[in-house]
């Protein structure tokens, strides 16, 4: 499987390549026409580009405009009745206050680190072609995911919008004529709407893209350094530096991006209660002309919420799978092997034996591989062979205690954001749910 995967690859070109000098690689601009170039594109595009201080001073000013003034402006004239736009607030709120958390983020990281940093791809000059190739694919896949992710929304919204401005009675006061005012109107609102869930979504889809960077280290990790350790040509101060690089890495990922998480996870939770709690009052008027921006505005706060949880949990969970991949192999190095009848080496009737037994067993190896697809080398079920060259017992204890006390992962004020963490956060959600129903409709 991993030749064939690697064969795949073998006509793409690296997204780092191991020829290039030191000093070319370690500095934070990098030209306007290497593999970044889509990726500036987009950020220009929400204007979200930080390299000179004009560029800087025009993205703030753009947000001020289309991230504060137009909603501002749009709730308080379009809203002079209370019956027209009812959930305004929290649609205006909502998306304001994610796309300013957002904002932040990326502007502060930008202006510190650059882009090329802020990936990492610094860091990827000395690993595997592997790990560049698929880092390249992952680079190109997160463009598809934010435009399958903004492109319906926005069709979503601009439909919304246009049969808005076209059922509505009300018209804009200040506005002589009735179709320029809408017109104008329209296009203001879909721009602000347009811009704030974009730069919402780029963060969230730049940190999905951050942390499966991380994801393919460790694979290549527990694929590549661990098997040279298990051969006899590396040794455990090989695995302990890679291990600390990793975990290095992954603390300033979190340190980076703990108060976006944290924002996304409060701005998305308040704005669903909100809409729960005025959708279910007695008098709301729950229509589509009413309701449907609502059901947008959420559309978006979670995907994004759903893709930065789960990919930190991911990564999180690749990085504690390691100390089980460690801990399998110290403990078939441990068992003692079996010496051959006729005077061989040790181990040699055992290995022997293995391998009369894997014809039997390769049906249902193949049979499970093709129910539960490609195999994360974090988490194969194989069993290693001890080879002549094993390292000490005592360096294997120790490398496996310290794995076992230093696990790495995405971390928020101290929280790790593992799978368990996402249970508790979905529990505490749905009992605020049900309280806050409840409240408001009742049981009988």
């Amino acid at each position: 499987m991993g030749r064939r995967r690697s064969a795949s690859f073998a006509a793409a070109e690296p997204l780092l390549p191991s020829a290039l000098k030191r000093g070319v690689m370690e500095r934070c601009a990098s030209r306007t026409d290497d593999e970044l170039q889509w990726f500036r594109s987009c950020l220009r595009w929400v204007c979200m580009d930080h390299t000179d201080p004009i560029e800087s001073a025009l993205s703030y000013l753009l947000f001020l405009v289309l991230g504060v003034a137009v909603p501002a402006t749009s709730h308080f004239l379009l809203a002079f009745r209370a019956s027209r736009r009812p959930f305004s607030a929290v649609v205006q709120l909502s998306l304001t206050a994610a796309s300013a958390a957002a904002f932040l983020c990326l502007s502060s990281s930008f202006r510190r680190v650059g882009l090329r940093r802020l990936l990492h791809l610094d860091k990827l000059r000395h690993k595997s072609d592997r790990v560049r190739l698929h880092y390249t694919a992952r680079l190109a896949f997160s463009f598809r995911l934010l435009a399958s992710l903004v492109a319906p929304c926005f069709a979503a919204e601009a439909a919304y919008k246009v049969w808005w401005y076209a059922t509505s009675a009300d018209r804009l006061p200040f506005f002589a004529g009735d179709v320029v005012g809408d017109v104008i109107a329209c296009s203001l609102e879909m721009a602000s709407w347009m811009y704030r869930s974009a730069v919402y979504l780029l963060t969230c889809v730049l940190f999905r893209l951050i942390c499966h960077l991380q994801g393919l280290r460790l694979e290549d990790f527990a694929g590549s350094l661990l098997e040279e350790v298990e051969e006899g040509r590396a040794g455990v101060k090989s695995v302990l530096r890679e291990h600390l690089d990793i975990r290095r890495q992954l603390k300033v990922i979190s340190h980076r991006f703990r108060k976006f998480i944290v924002a996304a996870l409060l701005i998305a939770t308040a704005s669903q209660f909100a809409s729960v709690l005025l959708t279910t009052r007695r008098d709301s008027v729950d229509d589509l002309l009413n309701t449907g921006e609502l059901a947008l505005c959420s559309v978006v706060l979670m995907s994004g919420l759903i893709i930065i949880l789960s990919s930190a949990a991911k990564i999180t969970h690749q990085a504690q799978a390691l100390t089980g991949h460690t801990t399998k192999w110290h403990a078939c190095c441990t068992i003692e092997p079996v010496p051959d009848e006729e005077g061989g080496e040790p181990g040699s009737n055992q290995n022997s034996m293995i391998e009369q037994d894997q014809d039997p067993s390769s049906d249902s190896e193949t049979e499970s591989s093709e129910d539960t697809g490609d195999e994360d080398l974090l988490e194969n079920t194989k069993i290693h062979l001890p080879n002549a060259h094993v390292i000490s017992f005592q360096k294997r204890q120790a490398l496996v205690t310290y794995l076992e006390n230093n696990r790495a992962g995405i971390t928020v004020f101290g929280f790790t954001l593992d799978r368990s963490y996402l249970h508790t956060i979905f529990m505490l959600e749905w009992t605020l749910f049900l309280w806050l129903l409840g409240k408001t409709i009742g049981f009988s």
